[in-house]
């Protein structure tokens, strides 16, 4: 079986006419500052996902988010994956092979999208996609470049959190291992168990260090 990345995008450039930086400089300012409330309105969310790697494997799943910092993608029947943040860290449980990997969450490219106290006027700018429906904000910490960079792209919908829908997001990590997210049937504030952010641990002796 291939091996899929964590990495969950590729920096474009930012792009804009010198006369009207200010008031660009102003619109992305305002923009940056609704994605941060979407962030922080957003307490639960439950969506079907679609995973492509840089090789063009595709997976399909389920995907839990829990604020602060907890998520899970439970990939479809068959694929002995699971990716587990319980506030702290990520953890990637591969059942196959039965090995766990385990990191801080704010060391991985998902950490601006679980970390609703981030401010992201000081590590994010809005990427223009020629589409006034669509906002795309790319989102990296200069001092860490090893944690890799998210672009997070948004529907414009008012029913939606802060006037935001998560569309997806593409993600490089440290290693350039490229992965786009794209999510649909979003449920927003639906009950979510702290018990869903569990895991059982496959390695040899039981340990059990995901609860």
């Amino acid at each position: 079986m291939k091996r899929i990345s964590l990495a969950l995008a590729v920096a474009p450039v930012l792009l804009a006419v010198p006369l009207a930086a200010p008031l660009l400089a102003q619109q992305d300012q305002s923009e940056l500052s609704r994605v941060n409330a979407y962030i922080r309105a957003v307490t639960s969310m439950t969506a079907d996902f679609s995973q492509t790697d840089r090789n063009g494997q595709t997976l399909t799943g389920q995907l839990t988010l829990k604020q602060p910092g907890k998520i899970r993608f439970q990939y479809q029947k068959g694929v002995p994956l699971l990716i587990v943040g319980d506030g702290k860290a990520l953890t990637m449980i591969d059942y196959e092979v039965r090995q766990v990997q385990r990191w801080p969450i704010g060391n991985s490219p998902l950490g601006a999208l679980l970390d609703p106290n981030k401010d992201l006027s000081k590590y994010g700018k809005v990427v223009p996609t020629g589409d006034p429906s669509i906002l795309s904000v790319e989102a990296r910490d200069p001092k860490r470049p090893e944690y890799g960079t998210i672009t997070m792209i948004f529907r414009r919908d008012a029913a939606s959190p802060a006037g935001l829908q998560l569309y997806g997001w593409v993600a490089l990590d440290s290693q350039n291992n490229r992965t786009a997210i794209r999510l649909s049937n979003q449920r927003y504030g639906v009950p979510v168990a702290d018990s869903a952010f569990r895991w059982t641990d496959p390695r040899p002796k039981g340990r059990s260090a995901g609860g």
